[in-house]
C-alpha cells in the first residue's frame, strides 16, 4: 500500500472512533492496588434517599463541579472533557457501576485518579457531600445501573432505588435526565 493511502486510511478511521473509545478500559481499578482493598469496604452512611440524590445533584452541578468534566447528564462529555486524555468517565455506562464499588467511586472523588485529570476533593468537599454525589450518579445509569449482577457484586451488593423507589435511578422529576 502507498504511504499516502495508507495514512487516508488512518485519519478516516480515527474519525469513526467514537469519543468515548479514548476511556480508559472500563474494568480497571482507579485506585491504587495498595489502597484498593481499604477502598472497596467503604460503605455509603446515607440512606437511599430523594434528599440525598437532590443533594448530590446541586452539589454535582455546583461546588462540586463535577458536570465541567463528566456533562450534565454524566456522560463523560462535559465543556472540558475534550481537553481531558483519558475522557472522563460516563456515568450512564452500565459497565462503570458494575465494575466497582461504592467505595472505589468515593475513593477516587476524594483523592484523585493518578494518570487521569480527575483531582481529589477531599480539602473541597466532606465524606457526607462526596456521598450525595455519588447518590446522584447512579441516577444517570438508569435501568443498567448498581444490582444487575445480583447480590454481592457491583457497587458493594448494593440495589439502588431511585428518588421514588424505582430501581436504577431517576424517574425524571427532580433529575437531570
Amino acid at each position: 500500500m502507498k504511504p499516502k493511502m495508507f495514512s487516508l486510511i488512518v485519519v478516516m478511521l480515527s474519525c469513526a472512533i467514537p469519543a468515548w473509545a479514548a476511556e480508559r478500559q472500563m474494568m480497571q481499578p482507579l485506585v491504587p492496588a495498595d489502597k484498593l482493598a481499604d477502598a472497596r469496604a467503604l460503605t455509603s452512611p446515607l440512606p437511599d434517599s430523594p434528599e440525598a440524590v437532590a443533594q448530590g445533584k446541586a452539589l454535582y452541578n455546583g461546588r462540586g463541579t463535577c458536570f465541567n468534566c463528566h456533562g450534565k447528564e454524566g456522560g463523560g462529555d462535559g465543556p472540558v472533557a475534550d481537553q481531558l486524555d483519558p475522557s472522563p468517565r460516563n456515568f450512564q455506562h452500565h459497565g462503570f457501576w458494575r465494575h466497582r464499588t461504592e467505595g472505589e467511586i468515593f475513593w477516587v472523588i476524594k483523592n484523585g485518579s493518578p494518570g487521569t485529570g480527575m483531582i481529589g476533593f477531599a480539602g473541597q468537599l466532606t465524606d457526607e457531600e462526596i456521598w450525595a454525589i455519588i447518590q446522584y450518579e447512579r441516577s444517570f445509569a438508569g435501568a443498567h445501573g448498581p444490582g444487575m449482577m445480583g447480590p454481592g457484586s457491583g457497587m458493594g451488593g448494593k440495589e439502588h432505588r431511585g428518588p421514588r423507589g424505582g430501581r436504577g435511578g431517576c424517574d425524571g422529576e427532580g433529575c437531570s435526565r
